[in-house]
């Protein structure tokens, strides 16, 4: 019997999960996988953006079959992972032995697609013979690694840049990562146990009554107060959507929404609080129980393009071009020449989210229904 610990299912202090299933050993094992290429990818910055670069794993599996795939992250987001089939292992910042394995291991293939200099530390520490998107010099200033990575760096640098541009997220880090993009999905894969939760969730409160379930994500972080649409508007949406549909109205958010989202609790019939102290992949599981998801630019968004929903995202001071729509997000965005001000402060009278008129929102429910029932 010979132990094969160039095999990338074998962790080396404990047996692999297929000797542990069956009792196989690695002279019979048709799992076998040597590590030949090794590919990091950097990416931590934000729950939203790590989930959504998830849509460059199926592209990087398809042009390296068989690579070891290994994500630096920040702890908070290492959930969004959970039965996800295209990353081998995962690193978190927090962990005190991440920096020895960065120092330690050779890759192939880095990816780090973001100008952030805090993650760029990280990019410049590891060893790859290739290294893509952003790094940072001795003088602690962040710069481009290649060709395609400079286009990036300019957007973010330049807000007229930022403002007319058409490539979507995914489109660019595909770029950044030399492959070839053909608009591959954001990945998220519930558990048995996940799905289970979402059921009696669904069973609980009786959502089969209901012709179709509308979810509204009330909230969009503290970072981007406009990226949230007002309070009033929200009001007057379930209204309008008890008068013209029989539909169950599942309210989200995170802690930040508590108050809100229990004030729209009784702003109509049929609204249900899914509630703010969820955990990220309760708040995936919940998310799978709308057939049809109004959001802001946020995590959310991201969340329910990953499940294949109906999507309507509301725009405001983020760029709504770099949203990749696979066919499912309707976009609603004012009449307003100050979009894609990236602002976090705005003197405005009315703002962006306030010029977002119920009409509007309700004008794109007709057509995410009509999608809905023809699919």
């Amino acid at each position: 019997m010979i132990l094969k610990y160039d095999c990338k299912h074998f962790p080396g202090d404990h047996p692999c999960s297929y000797h542990k299933q069956t009792g196989i050993k690695c002279d019979t094992c048709p799992d076998y996988s040597p590590v030949k290429y090794k590919i990091l990818i950097i990416k931590f910055d934000a729950l939203g953006d790590v989930l959504r670069t998830t849509a460059i794993l199926p592209s990087l599996r398809a042009a390296f079959p068989g690579a070891s795939i290994t994500w630096l992250t920040r702890s908070n987001a290492k959930d969004i992972f959970i039965n996800n089939a295209f990353v081998d292992i995962i690193w978190t910042i927090e962990d005190p032995v991440t920096l020895s394995r960065l120092l330690s291991e050779e890759f192939d293939l880095l990816i780090h697609p973001d100008a952030s200099s805090s993650s760029a530390y990280f990019a410049r520490c590891a060893k790859a013979k290739i290294k893509r998107g952003f790094s940072i010099n001795e003088k602690g200033c962040v710069f481009p690694l290649n060709n395609e990575a400079e286009e990036w760096f300019e957007l973010g640098a330049f807000d007229d840049l930022k403002k007319n541009n058409k490539k979507t997220y995914q489109q660019v880090i595909h770029e950044i990562a030399g492959i070839p993009y053909g608009r591959s999905e954001i990945i998220i894969e519930l558990t048995e146990s996940e799905r289970a939760f979402a059921a009696q969730f669904h069973n609980k409160h009786e959502l089969k009554q209901f012709d179709f379930v509308i979810g509204l994500n009330t909230g969009a972080g503290g970072r981007w107060k406009y990226k949230k649409w007002i309070l009033q508007g929200y009001k007057e949406l379930i209204s309008a959507l008890n008068q013209k549909y029989k539909c169950g109205i599942l309210l989200y958010g995170g802690s930040e929404e508590t108050d809100r989202n229990l004030l729209l609790s009784k702003a109509g019939h049929h609204v249900i609080d899914t509630g703010t102290g969820n955990s990220l992949r309760e708040f995936f599981s919940l998310i799978s129980l709308s057939d049809i998801v109004i959001t802001g630019d946020t995590l959310a968004l991201h969340t329910a393009t990953a499940l294949g929903k109906q999507v309507i995202c509301l725009f405001g001071p983020t760029s709504a071009n770099e949203i990749e729509d696979y066919g499912r997000i309707i976009k609603i965005q004012p009449d307003l020449d100050c979009l894609v001000c990236y602002k976090m402060d705005c003197d405005f009278v009315p703002n962006c989210m306030e010029s977002i008129s119920v009409k509007m929102v309700m004008k794109a429910v007709e057509k995410a229904v009509s999608r809905k029932s023809s699919s």
